[in-house]
């Protein structure tokens, strides 16, 4: 999306005033009192987001006034870029670094449009500053961001696992990494026998991506991110009101994709693994079964209570191929469910075993306004993962506490010394907003990205 953030202004673009609530009323009286009776006229009380148009005597723009928080928040300029006559406007003055590129950051999510098979009726305005900003740093997030989203919107149809998988293997070649797939029958193999008893009843054969970047010598980081492209619930099927949003059930995937591309290309100084179960959790004469017996990637047994507790059985065997590792910091990302009855659409769970690690990703979650919240893993809850014929069920049938005992569930797979982070979420948007469009949600990707750019600084 070039063109929408410069870093030269232009002389026909239109300067953007930024007020608070608090400085409107000392602006206004330094102005002729034609600006403030049209002010008025508009009812413009300088509110986030909200902007007021001052125009010329022709009827062009003269100039915009814009309300801004205090202090600046990301989505302060996100209604500008439609919002404003379409146009070039400029920021003379943004009150340092981090403010300039929340605004930028701001306008490119506001003028960024998820995909669609609409045509689309005008364009994005562009935004010019006069400080110094690091556009291409603002420009990489923003279309990060953007990408993984259209990834989560597209329709299942389109975003089958050989697709997802070649966009994945696509990502990691343009930055030199090594990739490569385990792919149908093959993932028997190597005992990655969740993972094919999922996707065996699609038409699309289930695949583990296996991307790997970066110097051994460094701190080595793995990511795991749930791909079921679509979950129709396999034989315990779904009803229609639950399988709507399904083409999103491979956002964790999509996010931790979406990091390790932000990773590779600021070239964070670390050893990167992704790891990424693709699957189609589908319906057919070879599909598995509720009662089933599956052995797991590292040797557990597991009884299949419930064949829409699909996720964390993929995501299980990838951690258990991480665990092997010993990687320094091992973290999944999934959309399993539960969270999303506790927190909704707004904030994602965090459940780990190591403090330090919570403390980074929240401090991070709070600077960056990707909202995070830590949940326990009460030990209390294990007993009912205990099954009578295995080593554990996938579904404890107590309808209570799905959000711990799904982190519980993969935790058996990685080791108790490993440090690992769970993060749940929903990743959609119920309706649109500025910045915020109806459809796919990259949450954690802005919190997760900024704590390993800081845990890991480059030299």
């Amino acid at each position: 999306m070039s063109g929408i953030l410069l870093s030269r202004a232009p002389r026909e673009a239109r300067p953007i005033i930024f007020l608070t609530e608090a400085k409107l009323p000392a602006f206004l009286k330094k102005q002729p009192k034609a600006v403030s009776r049209w002010v008025a006229a508009q009812r413009f009380e300088a509110k986030a987001g909200s902007f007021c148009v001052m125009p010329k005597a022709d009827g062009n723009v003269d100039f915009v006034l814009a309300g801004i928080s205090d202090p600046v928040r990301l989505w302060d300029t996100a209604a500008l870029p439609f919002g404003l006559p379409e146009g070039v406007y400029r920021i003379d003055e943004t009150g340092g670094a981090e403010p300039a590129e929340k605004l930028a950051l701001g306008w490119y999510l506001g003028a960024a449009k998820l995909k669609s098979y609409k045509k689309d009726k005008r364009k994005a305005s562009s935004l010019a500053f006069a400080e110094e900003v690091d556009l291409t740093a603002v420009t990489r997030m923003g279309s990060t961001i953007s990408y993984v989203r259209d990834l989560i919107t597209t329709p299942a149809e389109e975003l089958t696992p050989e697709v997802f998988a070649a966009e994945i293997e696509k990502t990691g070649l343009k930055h030199g990494a090594e990739v490569s797939q385990i792919i149908g029958d093959a993932l028997l193999q190597e005992g990655f026998n969740a993972i094919h008893a999922v996707g065996r009843a699609s038409v699309h054969a289930p695949r583990l991506v296996d991307l790997r970047w970066g110097d051994p010598a460094h701190p080595s980081v793995t990511l795991v991110g749930k791909g079921v492209c679509f979950d129709a619930g396999g034989l315990s099927l779904k009803p229609t009101s639950a399988m709507t949003t399904m083409k999103k059930d491979m956002a964790g995937a999509a996010v931790a994709l979406g990091i390790a591309s932000l990773i590779m290309a600021n070239k964070v100084p670390v050893c990167l693994r992704l790891l990424v179960p693709v699957v189609e959790n589908a319906i057919g004469d070879n599909a598995f079964r509720v009662s089933d017996v599956i052995k797991m990637k590292g040797g557990l047994s597991v009884e299949i209570v419930n064949t829409d507790a699909e996720g964390r059985l993929i995501t299980a065997d990838a951690l258990a191929e991480a665990a092997k590792e010993k990687p320094d910091l091992l973290i999944d990302l999934v959309t399993f469910g539960p969270a999303r009855g506790v927190f909704g659409p707004e904030m994602a769970a965090l459940l780990t075993n190591d403090d330090k690690l919570a403390e980074g990703l929240l401090a991070s979650a709070a600077a960056t306004e990707d909202p995070i919240w830590r949940m326990p893993l009460n030990a209390a809850y294990e007993s009912w993962l205990d099954s009578p014929i295995a080593d554990m069920n996938n579904a404890p049938d107590k309808p209570y506490g799905g959000l711990m005992t799904s982190a519980l569930f993969l935790q058996r797979f990685i080791g108790k010394k490993q440090s690992w982070a769970h993060l749940d979420f929903m990743a959609w948007n119920i309706s649109s907003r500025p910045g915020r469009p109806l459809g796919g949600e990259a949450m954690t990707l802005r919190a997760v990205y900024r704590f390993l750019e800081n845990r890991f600084p480059k030299g």
